[in-house]
């Protein structure tokens, strides 16, 4: 079963290398470039994870998270956060939103693939949240 990844990013040269990166671990990536899109994807594919910029226009990451976490049908949906922003209260306003993870830019891939490999074998893979 192929692992698909929801990647929510406006800017096109980080989209891509989110993609990329994720597609070189033989993840299936869906792309979104803002939240309304990525919660109506979200909602029609059921993807493994969501891996979410924070500051987009209108609706924030931050927003697209509390969406999720709000709708019982893909709660169980983990969402990692991913941005500069990285004060440790900015930092808590995102998991305080329901992210699984938050990861500050710039980013390792590496690191990046294995904070994403760790919340799709974390606790809540049954279709709850810890």
């Amino acid at each position: 079963m192929t692992t698909t990844v929801l990647v929510v990013e406006d800017d096109p040269v980080i989209i891509d290398l989110l993609a990329l990166t994720l597609e070189f671990e033989d993840w299936a990536v869906l792309r979104a470039v803002d939240a309304p899109t990525a919660l109506a994807l979200a909602r029609q594919h059921r993807p493994d994870v969501v891996l979410s910029d924070v500051m987009m226009p209108g609706r924030s990451g931050i927003d697209l998270a509390a969406d999720i976490v709000g709708d019982p049908d893909i709660a169980h949906i983990p969402i990692v956060l991913l941005s500069a922003r990285a004060l440790p209260a900015e930092v808590a306003e995102g998991l305080a939103a329901g992210a699984a993870d938050y990861v500050t830019k710039p980013f390792d891939p590496d690191d990046l693939v294995e904070r994403v490999r760790a919340v799709l074998d974390g606790p809540g893979r049954d279709g709850t949240r810890s």
